[in-house]
């Protein structure tokens, strides 16, 4: 039901991760291989890339996870990925954001474009991310406090909510060194 049967409720910043592996087929429809590149230490980056490669493999993809576990097996690892994939996907993880630029390095170098999980990220290595909005989950938040504030709500009945309108995006910069083009309804990060 969404809720979590106390008195506890609130927003998730979970990505969107059912759209996000759509925007694989979207991107790269003839592609066959997806790399999914994660840090084994962090569990919420586990739990997206075994959605999403579900996702994917309902799709028709072949997919392979690629674990590091810190940043000093990360670009070996990475270039492990980039050497068996058509295209990797990178879910929301504090790891590969904090060495963003090691992704890129090797993921540009060998032409294997990236789908990232957020946009940070997504300036950082990936062509396309479907990227929630913190500012949007902090109005939802501040409507959920006032709907309990009011008495017109319970919050042990109130549902987690999620960003409902999360915005695709697209790299600009980097896709034109891979030579992409962003299908409609893509908005390039910064513009």
């Amino acid at each position: 039901s969404g809720t979590v049967g106390t008195n506890i409720s609130g927003t998730s910043d979970l990505a969107p991760l059912t759209e996000q592996a759509a925007m694989v087929k979207e991107w790269f429809p003839d592609a066959k291989n997806v790399g999914l590149l994660y840090c084994s230490a962090e569990a919420n980056s586990k739990y997206q890339v075994d959605v999403v490669k579900a996702e994917l493999e309902a799709l028709g993809f072949t997919c392979q996870l690629f674990a590091f576990a810190d940043t000093n097996d990360m670009q070996a690892v990475t270039q492990k990925a980039a050497d068996a994939s058509d295209v990797i996907y990178a879910p929301t993880d504090n790891t590969l954001a904090s060495a963003g630029g090691t992704v890129d390095g090797v993921c540009r170098a060998a032409g294997v474009p990236v789908i990232s999980g957020e946009e940070n990220a997504c300036k950082m290595f990936g062509v396309a991310t479907l990227s929630i909005s913190y500012y949007n989950l902090g109005v939802t938040t501040g409507k959920m406090a006032i709907q309990i504030l009011k008495g017109e709500a319970k919050i042990s009945e109130m549902p987690i909510a999620y960003d409902e309108a999360p915005v695709k995006k697209y790299n600009k910069e980097l896709c034109q060194a891979l030579n992409l083009t962003a299908p409609e309804g893509y908005v390039a990060i910064g513009e």
